[in-house]
Order: structure tokens, then C-alpha cells, then sequence
């Protein structure tokens, strides 16, 4: 019987140590500061329905479901023969346009300068000769030797003669002048207008041709060689999956702690043993409750701040939906990464 006390009383130590023990590392660890946050969130990969910003029948696809894409690459491209035309017919207005004000800005030829000399000096010399017999024949109804419808008519002669004169003056002066200011003006802005009009049929025609935006993965392929497109209707699904996002949420006491650009890493039991880098790129301003589907070790009603973290995922092996784990360290600088052409090119 003492025996088995000694026993009891043995087992009743290892036990109050192994308690302290598990005290100690599992909650007194954890009361210490850590250089590392840990959160935990789901993987939202961005997507793009990508659409015309043309009308007409789509005459080529490049792509099929599945299928990776870079960024500006080629997926699909319009019936360009219309829009072909109206880029024809507009060049050919503004060539036409370019021709007006050429002529206008140089100016009269010197010959059509001497051809309104020569009419102004044939209206004088015909001046002279109506003036010698309005002057004759004037003589001759003063002395009743002529009617007054005869010199009636003389002197509607000789008044003409007088308007061709200062007709021919004025077209002597014009073409001397040369062309209006305001009728150059026209001419130039018409010619710009014109050439606007060029630049929207020639974007027009670019439009016919249809981009990826960015690096990513066609998900679904709706329209199809044959089918009428619009800028309303999705040609095409594009996954933007390098970066990706991760949605997690980071508890109140920990908010001081991080800011947007603070460098992070990011592992998932899909692939043990590997990590993939990534920033904070947004922290929400708002507060909100813990949302059920994130399993943290927190209590569920603590007020928490939505976080993005971007991921670099060039192996596409990050899944949209997939549960992972973000490391952020706390003894960092905080960097800028908005801006930067493409933070994953290294990866």
C-alpha cells in the first residue's frame, strides 16, 4: 500500500510539471512579443470580362478555355473591312482639305494677277469709247437731232461701262491681296477636323482587334468566329491569376503594427514546404466582425480590418478560394509597391 502511494504521489508531480510545462510554452510564449504576425485567409483571384469596343462579326479567335495569356497578346479580332473603308475615305478628305488651305495659303498666281489687269484695262478702254459717244450723242439730243429713247440707251451704256471698270478694279485688288485671313482659318480648322475625324476611324479600326490586359488564364470562351460582338457583350473570362489576392482579416490589437507595402510570405497545405511572396496592398478603414468562414485562434466577436495581401503566383498553382497562411515580419519598413511595373517579374 505505501507503495502504491509512492507511485500515485510520483505520477502526481509528472503531471503538475508536464502542466506547467504546457503552461509555460503554450501560453506564456504567446504573451511575449513576436517579430512575425500570422493571419489567415482565402485566395480571390481577380477577373476580367473582356469585351469589343467595336461592333461587327468576329472573324478570328486565338484562344480556347485554359489557355495562358500574356499581357497584350492577341485573343480575337473583328471583320476589319468596313472600318477599313471609313479609314480610306477619311484620309482622303484630309488630303483634300491639306490641298484647299495649301492653295489658299499661297496666295494668287501671278498670272491670275495679270488677268485681272487685263480685264480691268479692257472695262477702261471700253469706258473710253462709251464716254466719247454718251459725250457726241449728247450734243446731238441737245439739238433734237436724235430721240430720247436713243439716248436713253446710250447712257445705260455708258453707266455700265462704269460699273465693269470698278468691277475689274476690285478683282485686281482682291487678287492682289490674296485670300482672307478668316477664309484661311476655316480652311486650317475644317483640316483639323477632319483629321480628328481620321484618328477616331483609325482607333476604330484598332478596336477590331481585341488584348489581354494582363498576364492570366482564359476561363470561359463565349463568343465564338461567326458571332456578333459589342462592347456589352463578354467575348471572353480572364482570370488575372500572378498577382493574386488574399483576403484576410487582422484582429484590432494588431493594427498598429502593419502597413500597406510591408513585405509578407504566404503558405498553403496544398504545397508543404513552400512559401510565395507577397505585400499588403490594402488595409480596409472600416471595422467589421470576424466573418464566419475565417479560422483563426481569436474569439469570433473581436472587431477586425479587412486586408488584401497581393501574392506572386507564377507556377498558377494559388487556387481562387484556397486557405492559406500569411506571414508578415514586423521589423520592416513599410515599402511602396504601387507603381511598380511588375513586382512578381523576379518570381
Amino acid at each position: 500500500m505505501p507503495k502504491l502511494i509512492k507511485v500515485l504521489l510520483v505520477l502526481a508531480l509528472l503531471a503538475g510539471a508536464a502542466a506547467g510545462a504546457y503552461y509555460y510554452f503554450y501560453y506564456e510564449q504567446e504573451r511575449k512579443p513576436s517579430d512575425r504576425l500570422t493571419l489567415y485567409g482565402n485566395v480571390d483571384i481577380r477577373q476580367v470580362h473582356l469585351a469589343f469596343h467595336a461592333n461587327g462579326r468576329i472573324e478570328r479567335v486565338m484562344v480556347e478555355e485554359g489557355d495562358a495569356v500574356k499581357k497584350d497578346q492577341l485573343v480575337a479580332e473583328l471583320d476589319p473591312v468596313r472600318y477599313q473603308a471609313n479609314l480610306a475615305r477619311a484620309k482622303a478628305e484630309v488630303a483634300s482639305q491639306e490641298q484647299v488651305l495649301a492653295r489658299l495659303l499661297a496666295g494668287s498666281r501671278p498670272q491670275e494677277i495679270a488677268e485681272a489687269r487685263a480685264r480691268l484695262a479692257s472695262a477702261q478702254a471700253t469706258l473710253r469709247d462709251q464716254s466719247n459717244l454718251f459725250r457726241r450723242n449728247n450734243d446731238l439730243y441737245q439739238r433734237r437731232a436724235i430721240s430720247a429713247q436713243t439716248m436713253d440707251t446710250i447712257r445705260a451704256r455708258y453707266e455700265s461701262s462704269k460699273e465693269a471698270v470698278n468691277q475689274a478694279r476690285q478683282s485686281l485688288d482682291l487678287a492682289i491681296e490674296g485670300p482672307r485671313k478668316e477664309d484661311i482659318a476655316a480652311a486650317r480648322a475644317q483640316l483639323e477636323a477632319l483629321k480628328a475625324a481620321q484618328a477616331l476611324t483609325q482607333r476604330e479600326l484598332a478596336d477590331t482587334k481585341l488584348y489581354a490586359p494582363d498576364r492570366g488564364v482564359i476561363q470561359q470562351r463565349i463568343l465564338q468566329p461567326g458571332d456578333m460582338a459589342s462592347p456589352s457583350v463578354p467575348a471572353f473570362t480572364v482570370a488575372l491569376n500572378n498577382p493574386v489576392w488574399v483576403r484576410a482579416y487582422l484582429p484590432e490589437t494588431e493594427l498598429g503594427k502593419v502597413a500597406s507595402g510591408m513585405s509578407a510570405s504566404v503558405a498553403t497545405d496544398s504545397f508543404p514546404g513552400k512559401s510565395y511572396k507577397g505585400w499588403v496592398g490594402y488595409i480596409s478603414p472600416t471595422a467589421e466582425f470576424t466573418p464566419k468562414t475565417v479560422e483563426t485562434s481569436d474569439l469570433r466577436t473581436k472587431l477586425v480590418y479587412r486586408v488584401r495581401v497581393y501574392v506572386c503566383n507564377p507556377e498558377n498553382e494559388l487556387r481562387l478560394g484556397m486557405p492559406v497562411t500569411v506571414s508578415i515580419p514586423l521589423k520592416q519598413k513599410a515599402e511602396a509597391r504601387r507603381g511598380q511595373s511588375d513586382p512578381c517579374s523576379g518570381s
